[in-house]
């Protein structure tokens, strides 16, 4: 079957045969395509430079200040631990960041929720469903729930909630949210990511810890989904189409990022393997390749490559492996520069960066790329 892209309806649809009509005979629609019709972004209230975090925790190794500095971050929005009557940060246990966890998630989901809503020229009673992630911190009920609560969501918005799948996870949300919408034409849906990872550190000494402290940010981010006509939301020539997803776990390296409990510090941490960048770079081509496969696309007919602001060298080795050029993924390196690691959601804070150049044309293609744990690459092809 040869796809015909200027009819991206027909992307990656069935062969429609002789057992595949209706009783009438007549051959049975496709599904609308969802499209992304807003995104907003919020971030914690206080912000640090690497020399800032640094010297709040009166690091002076060498080697895990080099990590710091060269990690290609100038700022973070952190919510750091309290200090205590002789100035030094305390030690926060399981249960304070648990705390802290719900308490950012919700402030920061709140503000992401409202200024997508308010891109898209929707409001909180034209929400149809609510799909929340977020691997910061366990929250029962969720933190669709949650929000459904504090905002006054209306009580039969359905929703659902990813938890604990990392960074990679806010590409899964939208595939999930992508088929409820197809299901739900004119009902407008979001996702929204929300990840306090000031909840979510260790203080220590060791190097597993200063790789991770060095990198991530408190962030959220949420994109709104609505396929068919537009009931809850004017039509806007600014957001695409959602064409097709594809999938990449590496089951060798599922230990290569994890969040785990440390028996000595008694509470979660997260590990990153030293390798993970080159693992990632090195399955960047198969499952790009696969997501391109029946398109007629060639990768150098991606106008748009908005990645995962996973660190520097995971940046670096994507751009090699796809060969890619630091202009493609000049949003991804700002977001890093910027906000660091924001986890699930930091493809999206580059998608809004896009979005403010106001660069798109109709017809160009992009690519959302994502990773994480599993270890996992997720990939989705858009059409302005």
């Amino acid at each position: 079957m040869t796809v015909n892209l200027d009819h991206p309806e027909l992307l990656d649809a069935p062969v429609l045969e002789t057992g595949v009509l209706s009783a009438e005979g007549r051959a049975l629609p496709t599904p609308p395509r969802p499209r992304i019709v807003g995104v907003g972004t919020a971030v914690t209230r206080t912000s640090y430079s690497q020399q800032e975090v640094l010297d709040a925790f009166g690091i002076t190794d060498r080697k895990v200040r080099s990590i710091f500095l060269n990690s290609a971050i100038e700022r973070r929005n952190l919510t750091l631990p309290p200090m205590d009557s002789d100035s030094v940060r305390v030690s926060e246990s399981q249960g304070d960041l648990l705390d802290k966890h719900k308490k950012l998630a919700i402030e920061m989901g709140a503000e992401a929720l409202h200024a997508c809503l308010k891109r898209c020229g929707a409001e909180l009673s034209d929400l149809r469903h609510l799909c929340c992630v977020t691997s910061t911190g366990f929250l029962t009920p969720g933190l669709s729930a949650l929000l459904i609560r504090e905002l006054g969501i209306d009580r039969h918005c359905s929703r659902s909630d990813i938890v604990g799948m990392g960074c990679n996870a806010g590409l899964n949300a939208l595939n999930v949210v992508a088929g409820w919408s197809a299901a739900h034409p004119g009902e407008l849906a979001v996702v929204l990511c929300a990840e306090a990872c000031s909840a979510a550190y260790t203080m220590d000494s060791t190097m597993r810890t200063a790789v991770v402290n060095s990198l991530f940010g408190d962030g959220a981010a949420a994109v709104a989904l609505l396929a068919g006509p537009g009931g809850a939301t004017p039509a806007t020539s600014e957001g695409p189409t959602v064409l097709k997803f594809a999938s990449c776990i590496i089951p060798e390296a599922v230990d290569a990022m994890r969040y785990d409990w440390d028996r000595t510090q008694g509470r979660f941490s997260f590990f990153l393997d030293p390798q993970i960048p080159y693992v990632v770079g090195a399955h960047a081509e198969t499952v790009v390749d696969r997501l391109l496969s029946g398109t007629g696309l060639r990768r150098s007919d991606i106008g748009h490559w908005l990645v995962h602001s996973g660190g520097k060298k995971v940046i670096d080795a994507v751009v090699v492996n796809l060969g890619l050029t630091r202009h493609d993924v000049r949003h991804t390196i700002g977001v890093l520069r910027d906000q660091g690691n924001v986890s699930s959601g930091s493809f999206l804070f580059s998608y809004e960066r896009l979005l403010e150049e106001g660069i798109t044309r109709p017809g160009e293609y992009g690519v959302l790329m994502t990773m994480g744990p599993g270890s996992t690459i997720e990939t989705a092809l858009v059409q302005w």
